[in-house]
């Protein structure tokens, strides 16, 4: 131990030229503005192409779906013919699949366009912590990551400001216009950057990557299909159905078949000292498996509270998109600003305590949100609830992924990457999947409870409106369908009536439940290592992975202190 300490303390003081890190920065800004620019420019892409959002949301889904199912195959190409070319192709593939968004003139090459931007993501992601690892040591290595996590936030500040006033004036294709622009400069830049050897020897395990891809593609299609085909019986949306019942449940059991083959198929290689598309002893001891956990609980949590916010200003507010834009930036700044800072404390405290602390914070942020939200708006409360949720999200994931780095073997490093970007996309979606359903569940319910206690609302009328495909309304909307069905003026007042109480209550409720769960991750956080461990090597992947000395170090920071203490 102390002859570990005694090595790091060189690199530690070398400071090194913080070019890598703006392009690492700039990258990340790149990929991340493109999805979040995508999403504030729906309403202007359904009416500029004629077609549903639907179809925008679907085209979204896609390069998600791409990046996650290839990211664990990136990052061993990568490594493989030389992870600074393989970058450099990968970004100026992604400027030419927003030049295909910007001049996309159909849904069907927007959806093409999305999922080619993806796919090369999945390239892009995993040489961003190589460009680290090979150029950072010591406190600068800690910031540097801490900055690449900023980014994604920044990117979606960026995306709210600059995306959104575009799509409201000179046109939302000129987004996507930037976001090509920006992939020039970054690979130009990229040219300055030291080539990192390609690892000639290293064998990709094909199979591993296929089975994981179909794994992740079909629990991605299973969960993104719950609210609209249905969470058992088919609804009229479903594409097919079996026996009646809805194929994103199929889906998701036929996903979590497949996941547990692939792991199956990794134990046996393992076994037989095969090459493997990702390493199991990433994931060896609790502490590890306690980190994943932490990073998967708090990114199902933030995508999923990123979805309620939003839902909550513009259907609950009546705020349009670029005005609930500008009123979650107080959010997106806090997790940037979070997301930077958090590395100056690593050597204060300990993994364990920050990421307990976080969590508490973020459960206390989602309570004060779902006791204070109300049909009127309460922005001093609402900001400083968003603030705080911001803080705690924010330090949470920045600390996770370099807990994770520093806990599993170094030469691992690589697949610590791709399994955070996996992670990553793949409880995203799924929060944000279920936080859907379970929120239009819970309305579904107060909303037939309520009506069935307002006897002035009749049969006809109440059949009108279909019960049976409850979802978050405007009053304004509500109004318009009941003015086709010759409602009176009293059913429609008790009609509005249920519809502002059931949805504030339902986005309460919905809230509440997000902050049980983040207390519920305090378990897992307790669990996490009691310090930060070994910086990364500047060859994230290893030509042989059964070469690697994985003889865990669980020693705890009491343990340490204790040896230290003992007489010889």
């Amino acid at each position: 131990m102390t002859h570990r300490s005694a090595t790091a303390t060189p690199a530690a003081a070398t400071r090194t030229s913080w070019l890598p890190l703006v392009v690492v920065v700039l990258t990340q800004v790149q990929a991340s503005f493109a999805v979040n620019a995508l999403t504030v420019s729906m309403g202007p892409i359904t009416s500029d192409l004629d077609t549903p959002a639907t179809s925008v949301g679907t085209a979204i889904t896609a390069g998600t779906f791409a990046m996650a199912a290839f990211i664990l195959l990136g990052a061993k190409v990568g490594s493989r013919f030389g992870t600074k070319a393989v970058f450099q192709i990968a970004l100026a593939v992604h400027g030419l699949a927003m030049a295909g968004v910007a001049l996309a003139v159909s849904p069907a090459m927007l959806f093409i366009a999305q999922a080619l931007s993806g796919a090369v993501i999945a390239l892009i992601a995993p040489a961003l912590t190589v460009f680290i690892a090979a150029n950072y040591h010591g406190r600068q290595q800690a910031t540097a990551i801490g900055l690449l996590a900023a980014a994604i936030p920044a990117a979606g500040v960026l995306a709210l400001l600059i995306a959104g006033t575009f799509a409201e004036t000179i046109g939302w294709r000129y987004s996507f216009g930037l976001v090509v622009v920006l992939a020039v400069v970054n690979l130009l830049l990229s040219l300055g950057l030291r080539r990192v050897e390609p690892q000639r020897a290293l064998r990709i395990d094909w199979g591993g990557a296929f089975i994981a891809a179909t794994s992740i593609i079909l629990l991605s299609f299973g969960f993104s299909g719950l609210a609209p085909w249905g969470v058992v019986l088919a609804s009229d949306q479903a594409p097919f159905d079996i026996l009646g019942l809805s194929p994103a449940p199929v889906l998701v059991l036929l996903g979590l078949v497949v996941g547990q083959l692939f792991f199956v198929w990794l134990r046996r290689r393992q076994r037989e000292h095969r090459p493997r598309i990702f390493d199991l002893r990433v994931l060896k001891s609790g502490q590890e498996r306690a980190i994943t956990a932490c990073m998967a609980i708090m990114l199902f949590v933030g995508t999923a509270a990123n979805f309620l916010i939003p839902l909550y200003m513009q259907v609950v507010q009546g705020l349009s998109g670029i005005e609930t834009s500008f009123s979650i930036i107080p959010y997106t700044l806090s997790i940037f600003l979070s997301s930077t800072f958090i590395a100056l404390i690593y050597g204060r405290f300990s993994p364990r305590q920050i990421a307990t602390a976080g969590f508490v914070v973020v459960a206390s942020a989602l309570a004060l949100l779902a006791f204070t939200i109300q049909n009127e708006w309460g922005q001093a409360f609402v900001v400083v609830g968003l603030v705080l949720l911001g803080l705690g999200q924010g330090s949470i994931v920045a600390l996770v992924f370099n807990t994770l780095l520093s806990a599993a073997p170094k030469e691992l490093a690589g697949d610590v990457g791709a399994w955070r970007g996996l992670v990553h996309n793949v409880s995203g979606s799924v929060g944000i999947a279920v936080a859907t359903v379970f929120a239009v569940t819970v309305l579904s319910g107060l909303v037939l409870s309520e009506v069935a206690d307002h006897p002035e609302l009749t049969p006809e009328v109440v059949a009108e409106v279909n019960l049976d495909q409850v979802n978050f309304v405007t009053n304004d909307h509500l109004k318009d369908v009941l003015s086709t069905t010759g409602a009176t003026p009293a059913e429609v007042d008790a009609a509005v009536a249920i519809n502002e109480s059931a949805r504030l209550t339902a986005l309460k409720i919905s809230l509440l439940a997000l902050a049980g769960l983040a207390l519920l991750a305090i378990v897992p956080a307790t669990r996490m290592p009691g310090r930060m461990r070994d910086e990364l090597p500047a060859r994230l992947e290893p030509d042989d992975p059964d070469a690697i000395d994985d003889t865990p170090d669980d020693t705890s920071d009491d343990d340490l202190v204790h040896t230290e203490r003992s007489p010889r």
